[in-house]
Parts: C-alpha cells; structure tokens; sequence
C-alpha cells in the first residue's frame, strides 16, 4: 500500500509502545525509538535495534548514547495491503526489536510465533 503519511505511522509506533507492559517498559534503559522511511543498507528491512542488549551490559557501560530502535515507515507500508496490515506490521516490528534490547534474537522470536 502507499505509505501512510509519517504523523499517523508514527502515532502507530505509539500505540505500539503503548501495548508493551508497563513492566517491560521500566527496562527499557537507554533507548530511543525512532522512525525513519527506510534503512539506506537495507531498504527492505522492518526494523532495526542498534545498541547494547541489557545481556550484554558489564559494569563498564554508562555514559553510553541511547541505543536505538529505528521502525521503517515505507519498508512496512510496502508489505502491508491495508492499514490494518500496518498496524499489526508496526505492532510486530516493535515488540520484536524491544526483544532485542532484552536479548531476545531472532531464532528464538520466531520459535515464540513472532516471525
């Protein structure tokens, strides 16, 4: 589908943090989630984590810029037929970046159905 305008995906992004549990979003240390049209590397990606996962943090980090979590606004609307689609798509991208700050990767998000 044509991109949703940039205000109403990133308002998207927000619903979505919104549904994480309040629990989770306490951990959150850090972290900044961000939009973007699309990953100059890799235009077809969703979304990306960049940072150090809370798994991954020794005694030695602080002082460290946030880590960040990028959702890419056209890459999303290209997979997505209808709106509906991109709401679910973001609510996806979302949770499955936010599991890799806690150190969650791939092969195991996949083997809890979050593909």
């Amino acid at each position: 589908m044509k991109a949703l305008p940039h205000a109403r995906f990133e308002a998207l992004v927000a619903d979505a943090l919104d549904e994480v549990p309040a629990e989770l979003m306490k951990l959150l240390d850090n972290v900044v989630v961000l939009v973007e049209d699309r990953n100059p590397d890799e235009p077809d990606l969703l979304g990306l984590y960049e940072g150090y996962a809370l798994t991954e943090r020794g005694w030695d980090y602080g002082g460290a810029l946030p880590d960040r979590i990028m959702i890419y606004r056209e890459a999303i609307c290209d997979i997505c037929e209808t709106e509906d689609d991109v709401v679910d798509e973001v609510t996806i991208t979302v949770v499955h970046e936010i599991a890799h700050h806690f150190g969650i990767d791939d092969e195991r998000l996949h083997a809890l159905g979050w593909d």
